[in-house]
């Protein structure tokens, strides 16, 4: 084992706002970050990565189809040779030589998302696609890549997401134990015990409506600092709709991971139009309605969070991280859900006093560890990998298993183009 580990992390995540890339120091007792940068998507990449994303899930296109699309290859290529340019603009920036570098941690993109939580229900086969030939970024680079970490879980019936608790509870060592809450464009959440975690699930949209919302009917991004919310107020009627909507989902017991085609996004603003007119400018309801998507997001984190099942030990310390938490109205909405300050549709007015009951005073920060995150996450899992040891979920039990797969430069050819479990993976 080596003493001392430079490892890059990569993460391009379901909002598609940017290559976030990070350079952390491994050894025995330590993780250290060296450098990082963030290189953001132009609206065209995002627009043609999304477009793909949302053909292969409407058509079900399994993996042996997908890698002979001549319009997949070209956006795999556009893609992977980003991912490539901002590795290399790190190492320039900061002077670092790639021979010093152990390997690069890479996820990938996620086209869909289908674990057997959702698969069983309807008596269907799980998968996982994910998008990145780690040859040809190891080409691009000249860095060993190691990536693929979810499909071995996927292959061995467990759920492939989310993978952060680990990371999560490598943080507790500093931290202290929890609730680590990562809010992006969907959030999720792990309880850490005895800096080990006990459970991690994904709790649904977070970002995915407010930002596609801006976008829709302003052309911006985001809403920034929750200025256009900050205008509007919350309809009651909405946010319970919203939450009608993913309860099927919402409502499942955890462990479970979830994926932005459950959001039914289009679906929802195609109901919003037909009760409340199709915004054209940022009036008093469309503020209202960005509100209440804004309230939506904090109120469905805590609904997750009263979700935690009874065998688990609750540290009443929530340490938040993820963009999204950026955004004062989604936070807000979840800090006053968790205290009893907030609105709560009638339904969970008993599920919410007895969570109140079983935590507590409680204390909420935002990790020192927020920056790139899930980038460093990574990292963390290509060292696990490294040094041979097996990524502790919880759903594993236990059991050992060491996640990802190795791609040295030059080494093969470029045949790795999705995730091993990508859909029809069975059929191999």
């Amino acid at each position: 084992m080596q003493n001392d580990r430079l490892i890059i992390g990569v993460m391009t995540g379901n909002s598609m706002d940017a290559v976030d890339v990070v350079m952390t120091r491994f050894s025995a007792d330590k993780m250290e970050d060296v450098a990082g940068l963030s290189v953001p998507y132009s609206a065209e990449q995002k627009h043609r990565i999304d477009g793909l994303r949302q053909k292969v899930i409407a058509q079900k296109t399994p993996a042996e189809q997908l890698v002979h699309d001549d319009e997949f290859l070209r956006i795999h290529e556009e893609y992977v040779g980003g991912v490539a340019a901002a590795i290399n603009q790190l190492c320039e920036k900061y002077k670092i030589a790639k021979s010093q570098i152990t390997a690069i941690g890479f996820h990938g993109k996620t086209l869909d998302h289908f674990p057997p939580s959702v698969a069983q229900k309807k008596g269907e086969n799980p998968y996982t696609t994910q998008m990145g030939s780690a040859q040809r970024l190891a080409d691009l680079t000249e860095i060993p890549v190691i990536n693929d970490f979810r499909s071995a879980l996927i292959q061995n019936g467990f759920e492939g997401a989310p993978l952060a608790a680990p990371h999560n509870a490598h943080i507790a060592q500093i931290e202290g134990d929890g609730c680590y809450f990562n809010a992006g464009n969907t959030s999720n959440l792990a309880w850490v015990y005895e800096h080990k975690a006990q459970i991690s699930w994904d709790a649904g949209p977070f970002n995915e409506y407010v930002d596609n919302f801006m976008l829709r009917y302003t052309g911006a991004t985001m809403d920034l600092d929750g200025r256009c919310g900050k205008k509007g107020k919350l309809v009651p009627e909405l946010l319970q709709r919203l939450f009608d909507y993913g309860r099927d989902y919402y409502e499942m017991l955890p462990p479970k991971s979830g994926d932005p085609a459950y959001y039914g996004t289009e679906k929802i603003f195609a109901e919003i139009e037909k009760t409340y007119g199709v915004p054209h400018d940022v009036t008093p309801l469309f503020c209202d309605i960005l509100h209440t998507l804004e309230y939506f997001s904090g109120y469905l984190a805590a609904y997750a969070v009263a979700q935690t099942p009874e065998k688990i030990l609750m540290t009443p310390q929530f340490i938040l991280f993820g963009g999204g938490w950026k955004n004062p109205l989604c936070s807000a909405g979840f800090q006053n859900v968790i205290n009893g300050k907030g609105y709560v549709l009638p339904e969970h007015q008993n599920l919410f006093a007895a969570l109140r009951k079983r935590l507590g005073k409680c204390q909420i920060k935002y990790s020192a560890y927020g920056n790139f995150m899930e980038a460093r996450l990574m990292a963390d899992l290509a060292d696990h990998f490294i040094t041979g040891q097996t990524w502790p979920l919880p759903e594993l039990q236990g059991k050992k298993m060491v996640l990802g797969k190795m791609r040295r430069p030059h080494e093969q050819k470029v045949d790795d183009y999705l995730s091993a479990a990508a859909r029809g993976w069975q059929k191999n």
